[in-house]
């Protein structure tokens, strides 16, 4: 179910649609710890690949139609299960992407 791109398929959408209920405010810290020793396995050209990723369209699909139901308040538990998981996902690709924009922006003297 998708390709080398699937890894950002949720950072585009998700954000739109977060409900910021669906994590603890214990998890970001947490994903931010388990992301910085990945960020030091990068290189500029790692970082480049990174954050060219696009979506996968078919996954992107069903994180459109979970959000939009999210949004009016129609999900199955096992479907706000689901999407919950993608927001989770989306938190993890959004840390990791800030953490290689910032290697980028070192890299170059910024």
């Amino acid at each position: 179910m998708g390709g080398p791109n699937t890894a950002t398929s949720l950072l585009s959408h998700c954000s739109r649609w977060y409900d910021p209920s669906m994590k603890t405010a214990k998890s970001a810290p947490i994903l931010d710890q388990l992301v910085a020793p990945l960020g030091d396995c990068l290189t500029p050209e790692s970082v480049r690949r990174l954050l060219a990723l696009k979506p996968d369209p078919k996954l992107q699909a069903r994180v459109d139609d979970l959000a939009e139901r999210h949004s009016r308040g129609v999900l199955s538990p096992a479907e706000q299960a689901e999407y919950g998981g993608y927001v989770y996902f989306d938190t993890f690709v959004a840390i990791l992407k800030s953490k290689a924009r910032q290697l980028l922006a070192a890299s170059r003297g910024e």
